[in-house]
């Protein structure tokens, strides 16, 4: 339950909580806010859109 930063190809950023993944890396974000701050919601996030993954806060 980490916030990150998502990088989708398009040159589309959402930022957002992680809640789940799959052997896929299709991923479950809620509290989702793509470019310019626009509010999402919860999305679910295909695998194979996905270009980078930063993490907003420290792992341990």
């Amino acid at each position: 339950d980490k916030r990150l930063r998502i990088s989708l190809n398009g040159n589309r950023k959402i930022v957002g909580t992680l809640r789940g993944y799959d052997a896929f890396l299709n991923v479950v974000i809620e509290e989702a806010e793509g470019d310019g701050g626009a509010y999402l919601g919860q999305l679910v996030v295909r695998g194979n859109s996905i270009v980078q993954f930063e993490a907003l806060e420290r792992i341990n």
